[in-house]
């Protein structure tokens, strides 16, 4: 019984076309076309495709930055550093208080005597 089940299936298989075995619908047929491997199209799915890839650029070119940023040290400015005016010292102010007469000549001898000069 085995045997003749086992002739029987083989003979089939050599009918011209197999009709038996395929699926004669339409695409469906050779496994291309709209419903290519059994996917349901969904082309709104592909939508996010090219979103995606901008994404992944964006992180990229963020950490491509920050890596460089992070390697160079730290930031130098092209212009040259602004120098800082020297700080003005309690004999300074006497000084400037005394030129422009908010103090007469004895105070400013007092005080300067009480600073240490």
């Amino acid at each position: 019984m085995q045997k003749v089940l086992v002739q029987t299936v083989a003979a089939l298989s050599l009918l011209p076309g197999a009709a038996w075995a395929q699926n004669p619908s339409g695409a469906e047929r050779y496994g291309w076309g709209p419903h290519m491997m059994g996917w349901g199209g969904g082309g709104y799915g592909m939508i996010f495709g090219p979103l995606f890839m901008i994404l992944f650029l964006a992180v990229l070119v963020a950490v491509v930055v920050l890596l460089v940023r992070w390697l160079s040290g730290p930031w130098q400015g092209t212009y040259p550093p602004q120098q800082l005016p020297p700080a003005r010292t309690a004999l300074d102010i006497l000084k400037e208080r005394f030129a422009r007469g908010e103090i007469d000549k004895a105070e400013f001898e007092d005080r300067r005597r009480v600073l240490g000069e």
